[in-house]
């Protein structure tokens, strides 16, 4: 696969994430969260239902390559998904940037123990550029007021700030562990497989939690509008980014691969100050500068030695 298109493919992934997350507020204040699990893995499996199908070139799948797939969705999907929307709902933006900040030191770091990739000087100083470029417009951006939410993903008091915070912490293992782990995943299935085998598993794994909560919730209360924001982010969480990323994994090394997920935090950040307000100033632009200096130093080809 081409480079530059794999690179796209990753930076549109992650961007893709940042943009749900940061819209992914609404929709915790309208459903449970386990519900809104379950409704995005089932709108998402009806939507790719023919990529289950096992391609004819495909050889049947190895004992560990299940056991890989049973973790991707596990980390990548079902708890990723439950610590980012939890831990959003009990902390705050500013917090949740800072944290998701740490995502491409830690995919760095697990790519170099996992999957024994080297990792040279101008990758760990892309990976520090992603980092200090998010903190910074974490740190600087204003915090928007929480809406006011329903259920228990609802309580924003100072009490439980402190296990957002951890739940912020344990989605960005999660993201990181996905991004390796799909890196093994690539080498034995296709990208749309590997998208609707995770999904599946996501759909069972919360089904249970799901059903549970869908017999009491009044779906008629629900506006038009949620619903389409709701389609959105099934097909975007379910579908669209995780056939980029692993199409964009197939020819790129993981620890590189990881820099791109400082679009999360970039694109959430912009989703922030264009779709819902918040004010954007210097320093937001310091930092957006920082971010994109990180991807060219991990992006741009090394010279031949001569």
């Amino acid at each position: 696969m081409n480079r530059i298109l794999a690179y796209a493919c990753l930076g549109l992934s992650m961007s893709l994430v940042g943009s749900y997350v940061a819209l992914s507020k609404p929709l915790v204040a309208i459903f449970p969260v386990f519900l809104l699990a379950w409704l995005r893995f089932g709108i998402g499996g009806a939507a790719m239902l023919h990529w289950l199908k096992k391609p004819v070139d495909e050889a049947p799948m190895t004992r560990q390559t299940r056991q890989l797939v049973f973790l991707e969705s596990f980390l990548g999907n079902f708890l990723f998904s439950i610590c980012m929307l939890y831990g959003v709902s009990l902390s705050s933006t500013v917090a949740a940037g800072v944290i998701m900040a740490a995502i491409p030191a830690v995919v760095a770091t697990l790519s170099w123990l996992f999957l024994r990739e080297r990792i040279s000087p101008r990758v760990w100083l892309a990976v520090a550029c992603a980092v200090l470029g998010i903190a910074l417009v974490s740190l600087s951006k204003s915090e928007p007021p929480n809406p006011a939410g329903q259920g228990l993903e609802a309580d924003f008091s100072s009490k439980t700030v402190w296990l957002g915070n951890l739940l912020l912490l344990g989605a960005v293992l999660c993201e990181a562990a996905y991004a390796v782990i799909g890196k093994k995943l690539t080498g034995a299935l296709g990208a749309k497989r590997i998208t609707a085998l995770i999904n599946l598993w996501g759909f069972v794994l919360v089904t249970p939690m799901g059903l549970w909560l869908a017999w009491s919730f009044d779906f008629a209360a629900v506006a038009s509008a949620s619903w389409l924001l709701l389609l959105f982010y099934a097909l975007a969480a379910s579908v669209w980014t995780v056939w980029l990323w692993m199409t964009g994994l197939k020819g790129v090394p993981a620890s590189r691969a990881g820099v791109f997920t400082v679009m999360l935090p970039i694109s959430a950040a912009l989703v922030g100050v264009f779709v819902l307000g918040e004010p954007m100033g210097a320093a937001q632009g310091a930092a957006f500068a920082l971010a994109l200096a990180g991807v060219v130093l991990a992006t741009l080809p090394q010279r031949a030695r001569g």
